[in-house]
């Protein structure tokens, strides 16, 4: 298998995860800072839609296809 069509079914398999769990959120830690006895720390919260899910899962399949054609 090509290593194009390799990454085309990854991406197919990632695309139909957000897909089927109907996005999926995400926590990122922000920087921590410290004065003192305080501590102070941020999160940053994101989500990935379903759409973005659906056109990874469409970008892995013609990835797929191209493997195969040069195949």
């Amino acid at each position: 298998m090509k290593p194009i069509a390799i990454i085309g079914a990854v991406l197919i398999v990632l695309g139909a995860v957000v897909v089927a769990l109907q996005g999926v959120s995400y926590v990122r830690d922000r920087k921590e800072v410290r004065m003192g006895p305080f501590q102070v720390a941020a999160e940053e919260r994101g989500f990935i839609s379903p759409v973005v899910g659906g056109i990874i899962l469409v970008a892995g399949v013609v990835l797929v296809l191209i493997g195969r054609r040069r195949a």
